[in-house]
């Protein structure tokens, strides 16, 4: 009978696991990173979390990106103007750049679940995310500005596009990050 079978509780995996999370909550080695998790619970909480926020940010983008795609099938669309053309499709490639940013973790998790990677897996994953939250400012500056340029031709259009980036800066990064700075645990 080899050792496996002799149901020593130190023969078993599952125990030696169990133990090793334990001693590394007890010793704050491992991963301990003052929640009580490990290296991997922590791993698994980002995942989850990272996979909400990507779920908002990815409907914005791909209802957005939808009518961007339908645009250029529009009578208005041959009369318009070869920059507003431009614009328009350099605001389609980025908001074809900021989808597949945005659903780039779903197929990252997929090829890689299960090799014993997650942590990697979330860092890579949460930098796709931050990539596609710029891209998907780019999208939206780019198809406001392209918006307000055909419907009003207005001089001012400009300065009420920067005003809306300054206001989604505001939002998307100086918040957050002001937040991050003045109320992180200093700990």
């Amino acid at each position: 009978m080899d050792g496996r079978d002799s149901g020593a509780p130190e023969d078993d995996p599952r125990v030696h696991r169990h133990s090793n999370k334990a001693s590394e909550r007890d010793t704050g080695t491992g991963g301990h990173d003052g929640r009580g998790e490990t290296k991997e619970e922590r791993a698994d909480r980002r995942w989850q979390e990272l996979l909400q926020e990507i779920r908002v940010a990815q409907t914005g983008v791909q209802i957005l990106l939808g009518f961007l795609l339908t645009v250029v099938f529009t009578p208005l669309f041959h009369d318009l103007e070869q920059t507003d053309k431009t614009i328009y499709l350099v605001t389609t490639v980025l908001g074809s750049l900021a989808t597949g940013a945005l659903i780039g973790p779903v197929s990252f998790h997929r090829i890689v679940s299960g090799r014993r990677v997650k942590p990697q897996a979330v860092a890579w994953a949460s930098r796709l995310t931050f990539t596609g939250l710029l891209l998907l400012l780019a999208t939206l500056i780019s198809a406001l500005f392209l918006i307000l340029r055909v419907a009003t031709h207005d001089s001012y259009v400009p300065w009420l596009v920067s005003g809306v980036l300054v206001w989604y800066l505001i939002c998307w990064f100086a918040l957050p990050l002001w937040i991050r700075v003045h109320y992180a645990d200093r700990s």
